[in-house]
């Protein structure tokens, strides 16, 4: 079973994988939301992607403060971790996703994404990040 990583914004939610064995991160896709309280559709897709990709379990970003706090973003992240699991009836863990936003804009710099096309790349490099460093730490 495979596991997703998912990037929880206000207006996106960046989708990514991993692979069968649970060693690599693959970017899947960029989740668009016309309202941050309109959620039907984004759960819609992430169910389709979960049985097209045969997922058994999710990481779900956790955006603390640099000094370990919770503000109004984690809040909102705990509240989606619960619909998640209600949803999907798969274990949802809480991954600390500080600085993944910044990790992905560095990799794009480094691979020579264009500054201007970043935005349309960053959500779903972020869920990337966040996975693989999931996978990684789970792997060690």
């Amino acid at each position: 079973m495979r596991i997703m990583g998912l990037d929880y914004g206000s207006k996106t939610v960046g989708v990514a994988v991993s692979d069968a064995l649970g060693i690599t991160a693959q970017g899947v896709e960029i989740i668009r939301r016309k309202s941050e309280k309109r959620l039907r559709q984004t759960l819609a897709r992430i169910e389709d992607l979960i049985e097209e990709y045969q997922v058994g379990s999710i990481v779900l970003g956790f955006p603390k403060h640099m000094d370990n706090t919770i503000g109004d973003r984690a809040e909102k992240s705990l509240e989606f971790q619960k619909i998640l699991t209600k949803r999907t009836g798969l274990p949802v863990v809480m991954w600390d996703e500080r600085l993944t936003t910044v990790e992905a804009n560095r990799i794009m710099a480094e691979t020579g994404v264009r500054k201007e096309d970043r935005k349309k790349y960053v959500d779903e490099l972020a869920a990337m990040v966040i996975l693989q460093g999931y996978l990684d730490f789970h792997r060690e």
